[in-house]
């Protein structure tokens, strides 16, 4: 899957807002605000339940990615998240 293509339908997700659970949240970190290299992904299965956390990591942008950005699609799809929410900014790996 093309990456423009993926980022679209996870930008469609995202724009639902919460609609309850099974939720997925996707942050994403870097050593500086301009270049995300790792991408975490939880899950949470009901309110209250233990969150499950797969992280993904990149030599450049994960943004960016092709394979990470398909792999996020696939976790939402296969999860049947109802809700996905996304961190938008770059947070700094200390």
């Amino acid at each position: 899957m093309q990456v423009d293509k993926a980022k679209k339908r996870i930008a469609k997700q995202v724009n639902k807002g919460f609609k309850g659970y099974p939720l997925i949240s996707i942050s994403y970190f870097g050593n500086d605000p301009t270049c995300a290299s790792v991408v975490v992904v939880q899950f949470t299965a009901q309110e209250g339940d233990e969150v499950q956390e797969e992280r993904f990591t990149s030599q450049s942008d994960a943004r960016n990615d092709e394979t990470i950005q398909t792999a996020l699609i696939k976790i939402i799809d296969r999860a049947d998240a109802v809700s996905v929410l996304q961190d938008t900014a770059v947070g700094i790996i200390i």
